[in-house]
């Protein structure tokens, strides 16, 4: 496996110059949201949804180390534009909503649990799973299924080492994820009728074990903002970015492949793996070309490249199967 570089100083460190502007930025985003809101939520409903001991803050500073699994050499997308610009279809289709609704989302208490093929099921409490192994920063490309593109710092650490807790058994083949699902909460996910909830991904049990698949807990050396997955996702560098589900709830073993969400809803356009390919388009857009949000116009366009530049790492789990396909 080719290993990137690591950066001298973990990313954590190299952009806390600017916390204090997110800092500034995220108090007059909450003081505004809490002026306009209170008339409708009430004061009780404001206070669960802004009360630490019910929500992890974005902005937590998280304890890091770094990685040698790391994407180098690219500029980083700004934290502005990857905790707005998002898809999380449970808090508004527009890429602006999830930014303006998921603070509902309750990130704390909040516990994982894990069933299915496994030795016996369990359940990990998020604290406790955030302290299993050391976090570490993480410079990875994220490209979307839609033809965007960000390069984005992660903190996390190797899904592996939290699958090797789980105990699953041999008859394992396929992990399945599902994420949290509250119509009270999440009620603009309700209004799509046609998306059977919650959101359903899945992976195949060696692309899980890979160690660029990415247990995630933070972005920028901080907690994960609710719009982002918070407290706890998964990044899958290789695959478009629906595949790595957010806010997760349940990991499931199981012996034969998961439905997933997207693939339900049109398995044409959103195959099981979808593994960045340029070579096969959607059938509604072309895949050889993606737009990296935040660049200037002139800088945006980038040619996409195959599993979004990761082939050196992972195209050895897909040897025999035609790349020429939407896989």
């Amino acid at each position: 496996m080719l290993i990137g570089k690591p950066p001298d100083i973990p990313s954590s460190e190299i952009t806390s110059r600017a916390a204090y502007f997110r800092y500034l930025s995220r108090r007059r985003f909450l003081k505004s949201a809490a002026a306009a809101g209170a008339g409708a939520l009430g004061a009780g409903r404001l206070a669960e949804i802004f009360d630490p001991a019910t929500r992890a803050l974005a902005g937590t500073k998280l304890e890091t180390v770094k990685s040698p699994l790391t994407t180098t050499g690219e500029t980083l997308t700004s934290y502005d534009d990857i905790t707005h610009y998002n898809n999380f279809y449970e808090f508004g289709v527009d890429k602006s909503e999830p930014a303006k609704n998921a603070g509902a989302l309750p990130a704390r208490p909040w516990s994982v649990q894990v069933e299915g093929h496994v030795k016996r099921p369990k359940t990990f409490d998020i604290d406790a799973l955030m302290k299993l192994r050391p976090l570490e920063d993480r410079v990875y490309r994220h490209r979307c299924v839609e033809a965007w593109s960000m390069v984005i710092p992660w903190v996390g650490y190797s899904l592996a080492e939290f699958i090797k807790e789980c105990e699953p058994l041999s008859s394992a083949k396929y992990v399945q994820f599902l994420s949290y699902w509250d119509r009270r909460v999440e009620h603009w996910g309700a209004e799509q009728t046609s998306i059977s909830w919650p959101y359903s991904e899945g992976l195949r049990m060696d692309e899980a074990m890979h160690p660029l698949a990415l247990l995630t807990f933070g972005l920028y050396g901080e907690t994960l903002p609710n719009q982002d997955g918070a407290p706890v996702r998964i990044v899958v560098p290789w695959k478009y970015g629906f595949k790595s589900a957010k806010s997760i709830v349940t990991v499931r073993f199981v012996d034969r492949q998961p439905h997933t969400t997207w693939n339900d809803q049109a398995s044409n356009e959103y195959g099981f793996y979808s593994n960045v390919n340029p070579h096969v388009d959607h059938p509604r857009w072309s895949q050889k070309v993606e737009r990296r949000i935040g660049l200037p116009f002139w800088e945006q366009r980038k040619q996409t490249l195959m599993f979004n530049g990761y082939t050196d790492q992972v195209a050895y789990l897909y040897q025999g199967m035609d790349l020429r396909k939407n896989f």
